[in-house]
């Protein structure tokens, strides 16, 4: 019968890599990308090591500063303030930006059939002496 035993390791200080990881990742997506950029240039394996570890820790493809602002933009305009009068006032501009988008999107589509038509006619005139004298030789 065999015991394993768990040593945990000091909760102190992290090691170099975890030092070095937690630096870059405060500084952003631009420092990963240019230590990689370096890393090639000094020592090709290196860049090549660092690369597809960002691709494996999907460093690479996480969210970009626009993304987490919007995110968190739009979870602010669905909080209360508190102030009835004002959550109300809100609400009814955001139902009315949302009807006015949902307009504009249904002309954005009219005018995309129109503009669709207008080029199937414009095609039928060109290409319609054409088909009419195959329909009346048949």
């Amino acid at each position: 019968m065999t015991t394993i035993t768990h040593t945990p390791t000091a909760p102190g200080r992290p090691g170099w890599f975890a030092r070095a990881e937690g630096w870059l990742d405060d500084r952003g997506k631009g420092a990963w990308i240019a230590a990689m950029v370096l890393s090639f240039i000094l020592f090709w394996p290196v860049g090549l090591a660092l690369l597809m570890y960002m691709i494996w820790s999907k460093r690479m493809f996480a969210n970009t500063c626009r993304n987490s602002w919007s995110q968190g933009h739009s979870m602010k305009s669905m909080k209360t303030t508190g102030n009835s009068a004002f959550d109300a006032y809100k609400n009814d501009t955001l139902k009315r930006l949302e009807e006015e988008q949902e307009r504009f999107e249904a002309f954005l589509e009219r005018l995309r059939d129109a503009k669709d038509k207008a080029e199937f006619d414009q095609f039928m005139e060109e290409a319609g002496p054409r088909s009419e004298t195959r329909t009346t030789e048949t």
